[in-house]
């Protein structure tokens, strides 16, 4: 009930609805007019007939006439008054049966349930609003980055300019307002002055617009930008975004770190201060064939082996888990452990077959890039010939042809990045790849999260999907070395030891068997223990480093952040 004087309110304030309510009250002014009159000329037909009956007796008769009621206690004997009767009778069907409820719906009643379902999508947020995040946008990116920041209790708003767009994503559980991204009012109502971080994921004329109009409004907040082309870049920063990102060159250059067509062991894949994670097959290792606690690599190193990968599936790296000849480990070190490690395996002889990119568009050109950087080969298969800038590193053809994968190097190939932008393509690829080469690692890009099993299902060894890498480096940049994602489903992230931690020690707390998630690092100040001993105590204002797979993440904050 106490919505309903503010969206009364919203309805008033209508000019719409404004002009229907004055239509309304004409129509019941007119409808009145009839009634005060049949009611007069009631008293005058009676009085010719010699019956006499009060005011309220005239209105009685010409409302129970006028409704079809007819109750028959009060009737003309004349013909007059009963030829009175039929057109009082008659109109009243149209004005009371037919008028009436039309006139009522169409311009009270529709219109009021319209300012109702409008008034739940809010147009501006509390003036003590503070530390909040505004999205403008509301793609993939967008959503998934909502989803991201709920999970750390960051307060947000998505900006969008439709009332029945952000009333969609009301109904699915986001926070919507409604704005023109353009008009400096929207950011004032938004409280954008007192913001954390306005983040603009429309494309780029758009951004450059609503960058510059902000600037009017919050001179200092952080303002995040997605560009599409690289020529925006410059112009986005002269409009006043502190970061510009190319979230499909970032994709790209993701995908290229993780091929396994190097000469070394390990492979490095992300990085957090002193703190290297690194993939290294097991293949070929003395490792194969023994469980992670009598492999001996802590001692030979002093690093954890924090999680395996088989067959595109995370597995918990526990004491008793075997190691498979198959199985890509997930290590956590310092630099120097990460070369002792090779030196302890031994180093991999290099690969001579070129890396294989199916789609030469923004995603594998910049996988393309990041492989030349390290001095690796590779072949981009693309059917557009507007994308093909040499005949040394493409293959012009369709990837689903066999001899276009033939001629690219399918069969010599160490790794294959599915690119494409088009989900069912990249099933479609990663299913005729696998059967092709069972043994070749296959990297596929995900545009929908809903897709990202499917293409495990399909074979991919790794799937990296847009939305979430983009969603996690904005909020590394909201909060830096808060999140940092290594492949889809698993990600390190970094929380502060609460009373529910504090005075326990890793090994008491049982902070892998309850949630699935290790602790790679412990972080005081600038000082940070990588692989810390699983018998020092916890103290509040500590920092943990922890990985573990999405859903892992989700139960470790439930239970400790709660």
């Amino acid at each position: 009930m106490k919505f309903i004087p503010s969206q009364l309110l919203y309805f008033f304030h209508d000019r719409r609805a404004q002009r229907n309510l004055n239509t309304l009250i004409r129509f019941v002014l007119i409808l009145s007019f009839f009634i005060a009159l049949y009611s007069f000329l009631f008293h005058v037909i009676m009085e010719m007939e010699g019956q006499y009956y009060s005011w309220i007796t005239g209105f009685y008769w010409t409302l129970t006439v006028m409704s079809t009621l007819g109750f028959g206690d009060i009737t003309f004997t004349s013909d007059l008054g009963k030829l009175f009767s039929l057109c009082v009778l008659m109109s009243g069907i149209v004005f009371l049966l037919v008028m009436l409820p039309f006139t009522f719906i169409q311009f009270f009643y529709a219109p009021f349930l319209e300012a109702q379902s409008k008034s739940r999508a809010a147009r501006e947020l509390p003036k003590d609003t503070t530390g909040h995040l505004i999205i403008t946008g509301s793609d993939r990116i967008a959503l998934s980055l909502a989803s991201r920041v709920r999970q750390f209790n960051y307060q947000y708003c998505i900006l969008v300019d439709e009332v029945n767009h952000a009333l969609e994503l009301v109904d699915q559980g986001y926070k919507a307002v409604v704005g023109d991204a353009d008009n400096p009012e929207t950011y004032s109502l938004l409280r954008a002055d007192q913001a954390a971080m306005v983040v603009l994921l429309s494309d780029d004329m758009k951004n450059t617009n609503a960058a510059f109009t902000l600037r009017e409004v919050a001179a200092d907040v952080q303002v995040v930008a997605n560009a599409d082309s690289e020529e925006s870049v410059d112009i986005l920063q002269l409009a006043g975004a502190s970061h510009v990102l190319q979230f499909m060159n970032m994709l790209g250059e993701m995908l290229a770190r993780r091929t396994l067509g190097t000469g070394t062991r390990s492979n490095i894949i992300g990085t957090i201060s002193q703190l290297n994670i690194a993939e290294a097959p097991a293949l070929d290792t003395p490792l194969v064939g023994k469980t992670v606690k009598n492999c001996g690599l802590r001692d030979a190193t002093g690093m954890n082996i924090v999680g395996l990968w088989e067959h595109g599936h995370l597995v918990p790296a526990r004491p008793d888990t075997v190691i498979s000849s198959k199985a890509i480990m997930i290590l956590a070190g310092t630099e120097q452990q990460l070369k002792t490690y090779d030196k302890f395996v031994g180093e991999a002889p290099p690969m001579e077959a070129p890396v294989l990119i199916l789609g030469g568009g923004r995603v594998g050109q910049a996988a393309a890039a990041v492989l030349e950087q390290r001095n690796i080969d590779y072949k981009i298969v693309e059917k557009n010939p507007k994308l093909i800038y040499d005949d040394i590193h493409y293959i012009h053809g369709s990837a689903s042809d066999l001899d276009v994968l033939k001629a690219a190097g399918i069969d010599s190939a160490p790794s294959v990045f599915v690119t494409t932008h088009n989900d069912d393509l990249n099933i479609y690829l990663t299913i005729y790849c696998r059967r092709l080469r069972p043994d070749i690692q296959i990297i596929s890009r995900a545009t929908f999260d809903r897709n990202i099993t499917v293409l495990h299902k399909a074979g991919a060894d790794l799937v990296m999907s847009y939305a979430t890498m983009a969603a996690n480096t904005i909020i590394n940049l909201l909060s830096p070395g808060k999140v940092m994602t290594l492949t889809e489903g698993l990600n390190i992230f970094r929380v502060e030891v609460g009373p529910s931690l504090a005075g326990k020690t890793l090994l008491g707390s049982n902070i892998r068997d309850d949630t699935g998630c290790n602790v790679i690092a412990l972080s005081r100040g600038e000082e940070m223990e990588i692989n810390p001993d699983p018998n020092v105590k916890l103290t509040e204002g500590t920092s943990l480093l922890v990985i573990g797979a999405a859903e892992d993440e989700r139960r470790f904050l439930d239970k400790y952040q709660a």
